[in-house]
């Protein structure tokens, strides 16, 4: 069978930003975080440090993949930290503990992937 690109919650759309550079900017002594698309297969957060900004380590309920926009982050996950520039990419799975901590003012786009349906209680 066909599918006519619909689903349940109705036609299946392209979801695009042009350019994420003009989406946040960096404050003086600020941590700043923006949504910039919420999905069914997940949602992109933006968030901008100023140098020595941090988020203090955490857990999430879904898988999350860190990307360094601009800047240079220190990335600690499960007792491992590396250095995050732009073209690195960091990933963590369900329930890691894990931090960011801004070396210098950065932009960072975290990607958390929200599991598919067909895969909860496996």
């Amino acid at each position: 069978m066909m599918s006519d690109e619909r689903n349940e919650a109705g036609p299946i759309e392209l979801g695009y930003i042009e350019d994420l550079g003009d989406m946040i900017s960096v404050q003086e002594g600020s941590t700043v975080s923006r949504t910039v698309m919420q999905k069914a297969g997940g949602n992109v957060v933006l968030f901008s440090f100023d140098t020595g900004e941090e988020l203090s380590e955490h857990t999430a309920a879904m898988p999350v993949f860190v990307q360094t926009l601009k800047g240079r982050l220190k990335v600690t996950g499960n007792g491992r930290t590396v250095e995050l520039v732009p073209g690195g990419l960091a990933y963590f799975p369900t329930r890691i503990p894990h931090a960011i901590y801004a070396e210098e003012p950065s932009v960072m786009m975290l990607t958390m992937v929200t599991p598919a349906r067909d895969n909860i209680g496996d």
